[in-house]
């Protein structure tokens, strides 16, 4: 409802509203990727030699444990896993996440040099925390590719209604949004009414609907 006049206040040129506004956080959480995170505390020092072998072993165990989750849960589909490392210089309070390869501490120093400006090259290291990642597609993700709004042919004759704009009283076109034709910009004020959401155009604004479906409204400068 004050998407224009907030754009307009920060200069912003162009606002764009949504296909399925009022729907559009659930059906976000709808498509996205199915993730789980699982982590383990190991509190392993070392100065030169990785060890690999425990690490393994223990990673090797998180990912089951991930699996074992996504079956019993019905889940069906391919595990992507990002396996990373909570590493820190010991005596220090706090730790660096770095993706786990058998290069690890090196990338580690690497990390903390980019990050504070310094490392120490012959300084134990502690191993904090073996963190992985699960991820798995969601199901229902083709449904963010379904087809293209194809828009409605011919002229709209939109109702008027009478709407307050800066303490005046005056007639605005209102719309239902899908009887808007692609590609046609049209001009505001306007009401455009839909099953979840109404938008609103201010004076001078002007908007049309996208081949996606979403309002785009162009802000005057």
């Amino acid at each position: 409802m004050h998407a224009g006049e907030l754009a307009a206040a920060l200069r912003v040129p162009r606002v764009i509203v949504p296909a399925r506004p009022g729907a559009l956080s659930a059906f976000g959480i709808l498509v996205s990727d199915v993730v789980k995170d699982y982590s383990h505390t190991v509190l392993w020092r070392t100065i030169d030699e990785l060890p690999v072998k425990k690490l393994s072993e223990e990673f090797g165990n998180l990912c089951r444990r991930a699996d074992r989750d996504f079956q019993a849960e019905g889940w069906r589909g391919a595990i992507r896993r990002q396996l990373s490392v909570d590493v820190r210089y010991r005596g220090q309070g706090y730790e660096l996440n770095v993706p786990y390869t058998t290069r690890l501490m090196a990338a580690f120093r690497r990390e903390h040099e980019r990050r504070y400006g310094y490392s120490y090259p012959s300084r134990e290291i502690e191993l904090v925390t073996l963190r992985v990642r699960a991820i798995m597609k969601s199901p229902q993700s083709n449904l963010g590719k379904a087809g293209a709004v194809r828009g409605k042919r011919g002229l709209v004759d939109p109702d008027r209604a009478w709407v307050f704009l800066d303490g005046k009283r005056i007639r605005a076109a209102t719309y239902d949004r899908d009887s808007l034709p692609l590609g046609r910009e049209f001009p505001g004020p306007a009401v455009i009414t839909e099953y979840s959401a109404t938008t609103f155009v201010p004076l001078g604004a002007r908007f049309r609907l996208d081949p996606a479906g979403n309002l785009s409204i162009r802000i005057p400068s």
